[in-house]
């Protein structure tokens, strides 16, 4: 069904279509049938999905006016709702501290052993990991609000910092089973902008960024997007990545040095993505060489394999493969040119 289609549909609140997909508005966070009676959002604030799960998936609750989750199921989807609220709660009010899954099992007088599978039959994901999923989102919000990256994680519900790197180190480069290398049947999107830096493009999916370049010329710009994503559908797009894009910009002109924490969908082989996690470890203004990187991994000698994985890094910038050096104390091999490379590391020092 096309997203026309069911933008007609909400419209017209057409209850025949109930049952055949939902709709989430990300301004309130709720998840609607196309028959519900509340206000219309903007459709540009709409989000369109097949089922319920993935809509929950997504971090939507079911709306209280034309309840979604009675549709079908209705017991499990209670059950699930009844989870998601005690886990927003616990992220809106118990700073520090990181609610458990028998915590939750006791509030909603179940076995953990059942929400846990509950979750995983409907969600496709565990409880544990949709509350990391709601916390991360907490974190990233917090953030956009102004606050400093200590009292976002702590409101958030991580007790250290350390821990907020260590969630992005795991989920970074782990690659949507529907993204193949060369970007087949994936659509990727790209918006095009100034910075200090030049021009800069950064593109994404529905999963989050996959590329951010920078250059002089858009149209090698975008020549260079579709070499790299030869068989994704490429587009221009306002929406999400816009939002995306701006939290990068005010990144760029701001005194904050610690990368913004945005969704990424990167390719990479093993090795790779292992290198890139390497390099998500480098703080701001901090340098590491080729070598210190490998002699990381275990193995001393991959120097020159792992230059070829930060050549490769598509989303520079958030991933910090400006950070590297050559054992000889000097720049090497940096995609977007020495000169781009030095200037990051000048503005890094300069915090």
């Amino acid at each position: 069904m096309i997203k026309d289609t069911k933008l007609r549909a909400v419209l017209n609140r057409d209850k025949s279509y109930d049952g055949s997909f939902i709709y989430g508005v990300i301004t309130t966070g709720v998840c609607c049938k196309p028959s519900c009676i509340s206000r219309h959002a903007r459709p540009e604030n709409m989000r369109f999905f097949d089922t319920l799960e993935a809509a929950l998936k997504q971090g939507f609750r079911p709306c209280r006016k034309c309840q979604p989750d009675q549709m079908e199921g209705a017991e499990h989807f209670q059950l699930i709702t009844a989870a998601i609220g005690e886990m927003e709660k616990a992220v809106q009010e118990n700073e520090g501290q990181k609610l458990t899954l028998k915590e939750i099992a006791v509030k909603l007088s179940c076995s953990s052993d059942h929400l846990s599978r509950t979750f995983r039959k409907h969600l496709k994901i565990g409880p544990m990991d949709y509350f990391e999923l709601l916390r991360n989102k907490s974190f990233k919000s917090r953030l956009k609000e102004g606050e400093d990256i200590a009292s976002a994680a702590y409101g958030s519900g991580y007790g250290s910092l350390s821990r907020v790197y260590e969630r992005a180190s795991d989920a970074m480069g782990m690659s949507p089973a529907s993204y193949a290398k060369g970007g087949k049947g994936a659509e990727i999107a790209y918006v095009i902008v100034d910075c200090f830096l030049g021009r800069m493009l950064a593109a994404g999916t529905h999963q989050g960024i996959c590329a951010i370049y920078f250059g002089d010329e858009d149209q090698a710009l975008i020549d260079e997007l579709r070499e790299e994503f030869p068989k994704a559908d490429i587009g221009q797009e306002i929406g999400e990545l816009e939002e995306w894009v701006s939290v990068i910009l005010k990144f760029l002109e701001s005194d904050r040095r610690e990368a913004p924490n945005l969704p990424l969908d990167m390719y990479g082989t093993a090795f790779q993505r292992r290198v890139w996690q390497e390099l998500l470890k480098i703080a701001p203004g901090q340098i590491r060489t080729y070598q210190d990187i490998a002699a990381d991994m275990g193995n001393s000698k991959a120097s020159r394999a792992v230059g070829r994985a930060c050549a490769t890094n598509p989303v520079s910038l958030i991933v910090p493969c400006h950070r590297v050096i050559g054992t000889d104390g000097k720049l090497h091999g940096y995609r977007w040119g020495l000169p781009r490379k030095e200037a990051l590391q000048q503005w890094e020092r300069a915090s």
